[in-house]
């Protein structure tokens, strides 16, 4: 090759490197111009809303009094799914990737990944139209034999859609989601690790124990978070499930609602300062969204060192 042509051949390559760093740049900065205009939008059109007189917000009460409720419902369901959804996730994953034939395993990997693909009005359309019915004769039996648990006081709902129903369907939701990362995940822990383990006359759960959930911790606080997302932000699923109702402790009776489901049931026929009450809803949907994200990101940037990742 002659001094000409590794000359130019460099040249490119240094013009190929600028481009693609200005281009991951502009990437970069589109994505916070984005999310500073969206913010920029919710606190502009909510801002009515959070100066308006109390007596001209839903409830009589002011915005807070009416906002309060419904972030308690958001939160509520979302705890809900999380606590389902999360230790059946990582379970599945660890099947797939540790214990079952590799077949199996790559058929149970695509029904996975194909779950997370329906929409989410189906899930919501089982849930009000099957789960809640079938589900109905246990939430009377939680009531009568557990009803001195606050959660579980009756009397029970008659038609099953309950805030407890809500984070059921919202933990089918998000359960594969949870499954695909986290099974990606484990299947990237080192080889040298697992055999180490193994030689040095470890189980199989030991392994799984000692190098397997060592490794994957951030990676598993990163998908439950991605889940926590996407149930705090679920809205066709909830508002078809729960009806609508006051703030109660138990979990079984007809009440709760969640910021997304109000927001979509009631948007189309606001006007005026309801507009701006529901656009300040999704202002506090979005504070949330991103506290539960920096919180998560905090985690994982403090565990990260203890991983075995880096």
């Amino acid at each position: 090759m002659t001094t000409t042509s590794l000359t130019s051949s460099r040249g490119a390559g240094r013009a190929g490197d600028k481009v693609f760093s200005g281009a991951t740049l502009a990437a970069g900065c589109l994505i916070l111009a984005v999310l500073f205009g969206v913010a920029l939008f919710l606190v502009v059109q909510a801002f009515p809303a959070l100066t308006a007189s109390p007596d001209m917000i839903k409830g009589g009460e002011g915005f807070f009094a009416y906002i309060w409720p419904i972030v308690i419902g958001t939160l509520i369901a979302a705890t809900i799914a999380l606590v389902i959804a999360t230790p059946i996730a990582i379970g599945v994953a660890l099947f797939i990737s540790h214990f079952a034939p590799r077949q199996l395993a790559s058929s149970l990997g695509y029904v996975v990944d194909l779950l997370a693909a329906i929409p989410s009005v189906v899930y919501g359309a089982w849930g009000a139209a099957f789960l809640a019915k079938e589900i109905s004769p246990a939430y009377n039996w939680l009531a009568s034999n557990m009803g001195w648990l606050p959660i579980f006081q009756g009397p029970a709902s008659a038609t099953g859609k309950t805030i407890l129903t809500a984070g059921i369907v919202l933990a089918v939701m998000i359960l594969p989601i949870i499954t695909s990362l986290t099974r990606e995940i484990f299947l990237q822990t080192p080889k040298l690790h697992e055999e180490a383990s193994l030689a040095l006359g470890a189980t199989r759960w030991e392994m799984i124990k000692m190098a397997v959930l060592p490794f994957a911790r951030p990676g598993i606080i990163s998908a439950v978070m991605l889940g926590l997302g996407r149930a705090l932000g679920e809205t066709m699923a909830v508002a078809l499930v729960l009806s609508s109702g006051a703030l109660t402790a138990s979990l079984i009776q007809t009440g709760n609602q969640t910021i997304a489901a109000e927001i979509a049931l009631n948007f189309p026929e606001a006007s005026g300062i309801q507009v701006s009450t529901l656009i300040a809803a999704g202002l506090v949907l979005f504070v949330i969204t991103l506290g539960v994200n920096m919180i998560a990101r905090w985690i994982i940037t403090r565990h990260k060192e203890f991983s075995g990742a880096n």
